[in-house]
């Protein structure tokens, strides 16, 4: 099967596939995540809060977003965007929105959903006592969250949030619909320009396990440092 195999198609372009592509997946991941993990704590600040309107708009966003296959709301916002901007700008014409940007968007949007749920759990993980002190101490709402109750949630979910930008790293390749030079997009040109399918995709295979895999023992080792014990 490897007899063929054209170990020197890997080594003339690898510097391309990084600079290029691997560049803007990690730029991608890693603004997708920063916009994701702060919209997704409104949210999980939303579905715990005593108004019951805004827990019914949050719990509905999350489980709709939950509920879709991701490549569907890329090609949704992708398409849907441009028409947002016409309306909320009142132009004559769709707003040229863009492929990066309907992609920012849409990972932002959909991520929030995942990294809320995240963050509802640490929320309520950080002990009712604590609260009830705070606002003994006459502290208000938002002071309990900003100084008591988010930094010991964030502290102890960070596991699982930067689990979930691992995922995030790895459906970023979906943007390939999209004709973005990402990683897998860069391999996929090199690939059909040069007829090497196997090597190409093979080679973005072991770049993504390897990554993926080096960035989830980072995780585990992390996540026994900051262990409360």
């Amino acid at each position: 099967m490897f007899s063929n195999f054209d170990f020197d198609v890997i080594t003339r372009t690898w510097p391309y596939l990084f600079k290029e592509g691997m560049s803007f997946t990690l730029m991608l991941t890693a603004l997708s995540a920063a916009s994701g993990i702060v919209l997704g704590t409104l949210l999980a600040l939303m579905r715990l809060s005593s108004f019951k309107a805004l827990q019914i708009v949050a719990a509905g966003y999350v489980n709709l977003i939950r509920s879709l296959p991701l490549v569907l709301v890329i090609f949704w916002f992708y398409f849907l965007l441009p028409y947002i901007g016409q309306w909320v700008t009142g132009s004559e014409r769709p707003m040229a929105v863009g492929a990066f940007m309907s992609a920012l968007v849409t990972f932002s949007l959909f991520e929030a959903a995942y990294f809320s749920e995240i963050m509802r759990a640490g929320i309520q993980a950080v002990p009712r006592g604590q609260v009830g002190a705070a606002q003994a101490l006459g502290m208000r709402y938002y002071q309990v969250m900003v100084y008591i109750v988010l930094p010991q949630a964030f502290r102890s979910m960070t596991p699982l949030l930067l689990t979930q930008a691992i995922v995030l790293f790895q459906d970023t390749s979906l943007v390939y619909v999209l004709s973005l030079t990402d990683f897998l997009g860069a391999a996929s040109k090199i690939a059909q320009r040069d007829g090497r399918l196997v090597e190409m995709y093979l080679f973005a295979a072991v770049v993504y396990f390897v990554i993926s895999l080096a960035a989830s023992m980072l995780v585990k080792q992390l996540q026994k440092r900051i262990a409360i014990v």
